[in-house]
């Protein structure tokens, strides 16, 4: 779809746009009445209407996006920066998940209503799916925070509703069926944001998407395929596991179980360095496992000590996140078939963090990238993975960085958003604005957040407006980035 230029797309005056935040610290504003709140919400809207949420506004310097993207690569692991490019090539969708910095730069140019929340930071329509809860319940919930920070609610959403406009178009849905998508989030946003300010605290707090509840409250309005592509997408997350994950990724050696090579995607510690260097990172690997040990409460160190180091790989996660360091870690309990598999992933600031403004940000912010990620996680999520954890760790390259902890799969499931058709698109969009509402409910004022948006269409609207404006600009930006790689200026790996 050709690129357009709209009255509703300006350049901003300034790089940032200063702003207050309304109502000081958010501990001090959760022990006002809920009267007074509410006008916190009324002076937000004074400060911006949510009608004015619809333009998109870009820095008057905005960055080329092909520089940000060759700025990322120079922090990754060289080798697989080419998988990286390859990733994002594959869809103007593909490039959008890829591209998380390019849209916190422009979403750091416009104003902002000054109402924070804890961000996902990266709330696109993949970054949603299903996973166990440790009481072994199929939840739906954000499922990804590397890009997580305390900033402007509003980001979350504008990211969200620009996904689906992005997604839509790749799909082949028209102009007023991605409209239609954009406007019942929106709505189902705004209509939670208004439930879960009436609610009691810890109610909100209680507040969980249970699949098997959602799929009886939405059966009767689903197609007999649709039902099916359900059925079959929860029955694959209910078998998602250390059992099968340990089926699939990995074979008996003379030396034991071990991790098997898929290279570049999977590469063995045997395979990637020579005996000394290899002898020497896996070290610093079960140092870091013993450091990570306590960052989790007394009964969870109690579980991890049931088991034993085996074998380590690196491997390719994502899109965005393809080029940073990862590595799974193969634990034995009882026996080999008592496996556990964790995912060591390193974490750099936030996107955000230089964006957000001043007023906004969280004056106590952890010191550990991989710490932020987790708490962020914890706050954000209605439960999370009993194995979540942070360590900082010099690598055999003299360079200190941070990870997180979690498990690698534990019934984990995503929706093929490629293979939406409007309606469907629809119904999951709706339950995605359900939980963002939710976890903002969490973690900012929810009465403030409710009387901003109001009961009308305003906002819906607004991001409408927004998101198509923004997918236009993507398409640019995804052109920029192809031709970058036609040239030879970047380096692209296709098909893995």
């Amino acid at each position: 779809m050709a690129a357009r230029t709209s009255a509703k797309t300006r350049t901003a005056t300034t790089a940032t746009t200063p702003v207050r935040a309304i109502g000081g610290s958010v501990s001090a504003i959760r022990h006002l009445a809920p009267s007074d709140r509410a006008r916190l919400g009324l002076a937000a809207r004074a400060t911006l209407p949510p009608r004015e949420q619809g333009e998109l506004v870009l820095a008057p310097n905005r960055p080329d996006p092909v520089s940000l993207i060759e700025e990322q690569a120079r922090s990754r692991v060289p080798e697989l920066v080419p998988v990286r490019h390859g990733r994002m090539m594959m869809s103007p969708f593909a490039f959008f998940r890829g591209n998380a910095l390019g849209m916190a730069a422009d979403l750091g140019a416009g104003p902002v209503s000054g109402l924070r929340v804890q961000l996902c930071g990266d709330a696109h329509l993949s970054n949603f799916g299903v996973f166990g809860s440790p009481e072994r319940r199929l939840l739906f919930d954000i499922n990804d925070f590397d890009e997580t920070i305390a900033g402007p609610w509003e980001w979350d959403v504008k990211r969200l509703a620009a996904s689906l406009s992005v997604a839509g178009r790749g799909n082949g849905f028209s102009r007023k069926e991605r409209r239609k998508c954009v406007l019942e989030t929106a709505r189902r946003y705004r209509d939670a944001s208004a439930e879960f300010g009436t609610m009691r605290t810890l109610d909100v707090w209680y507040a969980r998407a249970d699949i098997d509840e959602l799929e009886e409250a939405l059966r009767n309005k689903m197609s007999s395929s649709r039902r099916k592509n359900v059925d079959q997408a929860l029955l694959k997350a209910r078998g998602s596991g250390s059992l099968k994950a340990f089926a699939k990724l990995t074979e008996m050696t003379d030396d034991g179980v071990r991790i098997k090579a898929d290279p570049p995607l999977l590469v063995p510690i045997g395979d990637l360095l020579p005996d000394a260097g290899r002898e020497e990172l896996e070290t610093g690997i079960k140092e870091l496992l013993n450091l990570y040990r306590r960052t989790l409460s007394n009964e969870r160190r109690a579980l991890f000590d049931e088991f034993e180091f085996v074998d380590m790989a690196r491997k390719v996660v994502g899109v965005g996140s393809v080029g940073t360091r990862c590595w799974i870690v193969l634990l034995r309990g009882r026996d080999n078939g008592d496996p556990l598999f964790l995912q060591i992933k390193e974490a750099g600031p936030s996107v955000l963090k230089t964006k957000v403004p001043p007023a906004l940000r969280q004056r106590s912010a952890p010191r550990n990238e991989g710490e932020r990620v987790v708490l962020g996680q914890r706050l954000m999520q209605a439960a999370s993975d009993i194995f979540l954890g942070w360590q900082r760790v010099e690598g055999i390259d003299g360079q200190v960085r941070d990870f997180y902890v979690r498990q690698l799969r534990d019934m984990k499931g995503s929706a093929a958003v490629e293979r939406m058709d409007p309606g469907g698109m629809t119904m999951y969009g709706q339950l995605c604005g359900w939980t963002l509402a939710r976890a903002h409910a969490r973690t900012g004022d929810r009465i403030a957040l409710a009387t901003y948006l109001n009961s009308d269409d305003a906002f819906p609207e607004a991001m409408v407006e927004y998101a198509e404006e923004y997918a236009d600009l993507n398409e640019r930006d995804y052109r920029a980035f192809v031709d970058a790689i036609e040239s030879g200026r970047l380096e692209a790996e296709t098909g893995l």
